[in-house]
């Protein structure tokens, strides 16, 4: 269903798509706010039609995942969660990432906490040290010396060739048993390898392992066992408050409970628990990798068996969805249910706090400024360069003094030459302010010249909106507001002073950002790049063969040809562009 500019406002699916798609059209009598807001927007709709229930089961996801439209209930938080990896190499190397690719690779996760992955990361390297690095194995062994984790004990080198394929893949067995919860396992190998080193009398090494197996030991402990039954599930349950509701899911393998995650789902006032909780597996398990053989639920769903065909051709073994009655199964989804009660409380109570501070903040500033009324919508803006190139300006934008980040905005600077700040912040501010949708306040990461600079554009556009500088002091931080002729120090409004430093960190944060993004760029950019056919993967086998792009140039085809992935075709082409 779209709006009269075309925006997707809401996806859905239906055996019988018309009678589904009358129901929103019948007396409003019957109809649930929701539903009216949501049909007054209506102006025209788009139909596909599949093969089957579980292809349109597929498409909804991917189509609310893409396009998020604002009358589908929606997960809050859709950042991209923290995994383990391990790769798909002949000596795989284990690394956190927030991409899922199909590339062979193992992953597991999504992890909540990025402090909780990187300890696990540790005690990895530390029990089972594999190599981290980026070396291609076997191809690279004994082109370079051992790097320093080898020397503080944190990887075998098998860039050296100090061990073989078999042994390596026989740890990284080991780590996959540590992370999804075997522990007996990891330790029981742990202890052969003690016992074999005690044998041949290497004391110190069956010490060293002896250490690996107490730290092992220690972490099994730790782990609470809330489950008899040793079965690898998720427990999914539901809480409602009001208009807003949280979905908790805990983890549990081997019977431990090994991650917990809970998710806001707001302006569900409408929605039943079990629709809720429909919604939530679609979008959550959408993204998981490592899938359950059981998922426990409070009550049963609608299309219950289509999503476990779904999910069962994702894991390519059988899911089961399952409401438990009674037993240890309906204790454990009742504990789950009272978790997420507490969260969806502390959600409450910090949105309540913030909204608090940011109320207190906005009175203060219009005090401050001598405003008229609060300002509802503030725009800041910041420059960014690097000497004189990779200049560019952010926008972030701040409503009812909280983040508006899909309104924000990145502009590279055109028509400004050197390091010119007050020139940028002109081109910015006219660029910006020829479209509409004019704020409350500007806000500018700058002094008294800044302000006249983007005052003087405003003036010629004929727009009269209030102007304000964020002054810092000499360790770069906040300190004061500024006109273009005066300073106006913050003592005596401590709000306001918070919520122009959250500001003024989030305009300089978000300019750094898209200023280290071209300066990557530009560092890892070559003469290459402008040879048709030649992508990231033969660009990187090439310098690794010649070692520059001088030596390229000058080599035949031949040569060329015979690098790794690069055929005769690909060779005459490079051939062709440098005698040009």
């Amino acid at each position: 269903m779209k709006d009269k500019s075309g925006k997707i406002i809401y996806v859905g699916k239906a055996s019988v798509l018309k009678n589904r798609v009358r129901q929103y059209f019948q007396s409003s009598s019957g109809q649930t706010p929701k539903v009216k807001a949501m049909t007054e927007h209506i102006a025209s709709f788009e139909c596909i039609v599949t093969d089957s229930d579980f292809e349109a089961l597929i498409l909804e996801c991917n189509l609310i995942k893409k396009h998020r439209p604002r009358f589908n209930v929606l997960l809050k938080d859709d950042k991209n969660y923290p995994y383990i990896k391990i790769s798909n190499e002949a000596f795989p190397r284990i690394y956190i990432t927030r991409r899922l690719d199909r590339d062979g690779a193992r992953y597991f996760g999504p992890y909540t906490n990025m402090g909780a992955v990187k300890e696990t990361i540790g005690i990895i390297k530390r029990i089972f040290p594999v190599k981290t690095c980026k070396r291609n194995l076997p191809k690279d062994i004994g082109k370079g010396r051992p790097c320093l984790n080898f020397h503080i004990g944190q990887c075998l080198a098998p860039c050296s060739g100090n061990m073989d394929i078999e042994n390596y893949k026989r740890i990284i067995k080991s780590i996959c048993n540590f992370l999804t919860g075997k522990y007996e396992e990891s330790i029981s190998e742990l202890e052969e390898q003690m016992a074999d080193a005690s044998n041949k009398m290497e004391y110190e090494k069956a010490a060293r392992i002896r250490d690996k197996i107490l730290s092992l030991r220690h972490i099994s402990e730790k782990q609470k066992v809330i489950s008899t039954t040793f079965e690898d599930m998720d427990v999914i349950a539901c809480e409602k408050q009001g208009p807003d509701s949280c979905v908790q899911v805990f983890a549990l393998r081997n019977g431990k409970l090994t991650g917990r995650r809970h998710f806001i789902l707001e302006k569900t006032e409408e929605e039943e628990v079990k629709d809720l909780t429909g919604v939530f597996i679609k979008q959550f398990y959408e993204k998981v990798v490592e899938l359950p053989k059981i998922i426990l639920l409070e009550e049963d769903i609608e299309e219950k068996d289509l999503i476990e065909k779904w999910l069962g051709n994702k894991k390519n073994a059988r899911v089961y969805l399952k409401v438990p009655v009674r037993g240890q199964k309906a204790e454990l989804v009742k504990m789950v249910k009272e978790n997420a009660a507490i969260e969806l409380k502390r959600y409450k109570e910090n949105e309540e706090w913030q909204s608090k501070l940011s109320n207190e903040g906005l009175k203060e500033l219009a005090c401050l400024a001598g405003l008229e009324s609060f300002p509802k919508t503030i725009e800041a803006y910041d420059i960014s360069n690097t000497g004189s190139s990779e200049m560019v300006a952010s926008l972030v934008v701040f409503k009812n003094g909280r983040t508006s980040k899909e309104n924000y905005r990145r502009y590279g600077i055109k028509n400004i030459k050197g390091q010119n700040d007050y020139g940028a912040m002109q081109e910015v501010v006219f660029r910006r302010f020829k479209g509409e949708n004019l704020p409350d306040l500007i806000l500018i990461d700058g002094g008294k010249g800044h302000v006249s600079a983007v005052k003087a554009v405003l003036c010629d556009m004929g727009i009269e909106i209030p102007v304000y500088g964020m002054v810092k002091d000499d360790r770069h931080k906040t300190r004061a507001l500024c006109t273009d002729l005066e300073i106006l120090k913050m003592n005596g409004y401590p709000n306001a002073f918070r919520l122009v430093t959250l500001i003024q960190d989030e305009a300089h944060r978000f300019a750094v950002d898209y200023n280290r993004r071209l300066r990557k760029k530009r560092y890892t950019s070559s003469e290459l790049d402008n040879i048709n056919g030649i992508g990231e993967k033969r660009k990187k086998a090439l310098i690794m063969h010649f070692g520059s792009v001088k030596k390229i140039r000058k080599a035949d085809i031949k040569e060329l040809e015979a690098v790794e992935g690069v055929g005769k075709k690909a060779a005459e082409t490079i051939h062709r562009y440098f005698k040009k």
